[in-house]
């Protein structure tokens, strides 16, 4: 399985990036591929000016449509998401999510932004089609300590169980999706079923 993480934070230190990299490392564990993109990986200018055709955001389009499902972390600017990940999302395909597992996370600085990812985040995920959304995630800036030297990121323990559920749901809404059948099955067993009519 094929799992596409992306963050929305601008700034090279995120609290929503530790975030998703915890996430990351637990469906490693658990035998998930992850394929991780940052707003930073993509030119300004070509989100600026909508560009389509840009070769990261057809490279990241191309790892979405082939992915069963997306991570997806913003930290929370003036009540709602980032302006650079709205901007990303706008670059997607109408359909991009359809038939995918998404989970919503976010961070901020007090639980007064929690409701940010149901009343900003969920509705553009919902336009691009995500059909199995997942309850989110919602970090209190508090909650998560910045890695210093050899000493890695920490996640305060409440808040590493809400992630650990969200992502054992995840993993069930993952193993639940139907798996498209190859065409080749699918005409064998048209050709060679008994009909009767």
């Amino acid at each position: 399985m094929l799992v596409v993480s992306l963050g929305g934070s601008p700034s090279q230190r995120s609290r929503s990036a530790v975030l998703l990299e915890h996430a990351r490392r637990w469906l490693e564990r658990h035998g998930i591929e992850v394929v991780s993109y940052q707003i930073r990986d993509f030119s300004a200018e070509d989100l600026l000016h909508a560009r389509f055709d840009s070769p990261q955001i057809q490279l990241l389009t191309q790892q979405i449509a082939s992915a069963d499902g997306l991570l997806v972390a913003t930290p929370v600017y003036k009540a709602s998401f980032s302006g650079a990940l709205k901007t990303v999302l706008d670059l997607l395909p109408e359909r991009a999510l359809q038939h995918k597992v998404v989970l919503p996370m976010a961070t901020g600085g007090s639980p007064a932004h929690m409701l940010a990812v149901d009343y900003a985040l969920k509705p553009v995920l919902a336009a691009l089609k995500a059909q199995d959304m997942l309850q989110g995630v919602f970090a209190d800036d508090s909650q998560i300590a910045y890695g210093e030297g050899s000493t890695p990121s920490q996640l305060a323990p409440i808040l590493e169980q809400r992630l650990g559920d969200a992502l054992e749901q995840f993993l069930g809404a993952l193993a639940r999706r139907p798996q498209p059948l190859d065409p080749n099955v699918l005409n064998d067993r048209l050709v060679n079923a008994r009909w009767s009519i």
